[in-house]
């Protein structure tokens, strides 16, 4: 099978003019009677897909296939028919499916944010693994995937194509390991940058997801020590940016996914709610972590989660509820002036 590298291809450009390719008959693109405006394709491109256009008319699936498709990658990696195509002929042909899925590393890094990169690499492991997911070389082979993602996500750490293939590597493999190595994974990345909404998004699945050990048949006692540990966890990261949107998402996630009463945060949200932060505070709460004294105060989405909290204790608290909304309306989050007037008109009804 033809090596796929960075290296521009050897001889001539194109595959009209090279003789082991005279055989085939290429099929132009139909564009109708003078079309208004034609698409100005490239002549290599055209070349290319138009001996596409004919080995696909005559089914031919060989050596030279891939070498045309990957052709057709390099210069459009969206297209989907070539991908498709191109592991159709890998199957037929019986082509080691290991080295394809390591041949086409660069082309992933190169291509990050096309989705075709990264269902191709889908359909090689459900290949190659789909009989025997739990074995031991499988896993391996799991956790190489994984190390490859790593490196990928270090040149864009919010590629949403990425992290997608990332949480169906772990669905489809559902090894225990696999899971529990995520967590100090996810970590480094939120240490790195705590705003990264991805990592964020990443760590509810791994913790609330298919494979954790909620979902597991996990104990009453454990489900409480995972809802402390993620608490306590998100609250140390709101008081190291207050104003990230990513932390405050992830808090109402959890408590939404355990069934826990927003009341429960009250304190710890009071906190973020003030103008400033009080000089004379000398007595250090570890369960409700407060703002530094550099935050910008008061925290909008501290705002929207307490008047959260006053709403669903309904009666008079409501009223308190639409008190925020209107500082959040017509001062803190004017930008949203809309969506808060709509608010306290629906909690006015």
């Amino acid at each position: 099978m033809p090596a796929i590298n960075d290296d521009e291809p050897q001889g001539p450009q194109l595959f009209s003019e090279r003789p082991e390719w005279a055989d085939v008959t290429p099929v132009p693109q139909y564009e109708g009677f003078q079309p208004i405006a034609p698409i100005l394709y490239t002549p290599q491109y055209k070349d290319a897909t138009d001996y596409f256009r004919g080995i696909v008319r005559t089914g031919e699936k060989s050596e030279r296939v891939l070498e045309l498709t990957e052709a057709i990658i390099r210069m459009n990696p969206a297209h989907y028919s070539a991908w498709q195509y191109r592991y159709h002929t890998l199957l037929a042909i019986k082509a080691p499916l290991d080295e394809e899925l390591k041949r086409m590393d660069a082309i992933a890094i190169q291509f990050l944010k096309t989705y075709q990169v990264w269902h191709h690499r889908r359909l090689l492991l459900t290949a190659l693994h789909s009989s025997s997911r739990t074995s031991p070389s499988s896993v391996k082979s799991a956790l190489e995937e994984l190390a490859f993602i790593t490196r990928t996500l270090a040149t864009d750490a919010k590629n949403y194509h990425t992290w997608s293939y990332r949480q169906w590597i772990l669905a489809f493999f559902d090894n225990a390991d696999l899971w529990e190595g995520e967590m100090g994974f996810i970590e480094r990345l939120l240490t790195e940058d705590v705003r990264n909404n991805s990592a964020w998004h990443h760590r509810f699945f791994v913790v609330f997801g298919k494979g954790s050990g909620l979902q597991r048949g996990a104990s009453q006692e454990d489900s409480e020590t995972v809802l402390k540990r993620e608490l306590a966890y998100t609250k140390d990261q709101i008081s190291l940016a207050p104003n990230n949107p990513s932390a405050w998402n992830y808090l109402r996630g959890v408590l939404e996914k355990t069934d826990t009463s927003y009341e429960r945060l009250r304190s710890f949200v009071e906190l973020y709610t003030v103008s400033q932060v009080k000089p004379d505070q000398s007595v250090l709460d570890l369960e409700n972590p407060g703002p530094g004294t550099t935050a910008e105060l008061p925290c909008v989405a501290a705002l929207e989660f307490l008047a959260d909290i006053h709403e669903k204790a309904g009666g008079d608290e409501v009223k308190k509820a639409i008190e925020i909304w209107k500082s959040l309306a017509n001062e803190h989050d004017t930008m949203r002036k809309k969506y808060w007037e709509f608010r306290i008109k629906e909690a006015s009804l």
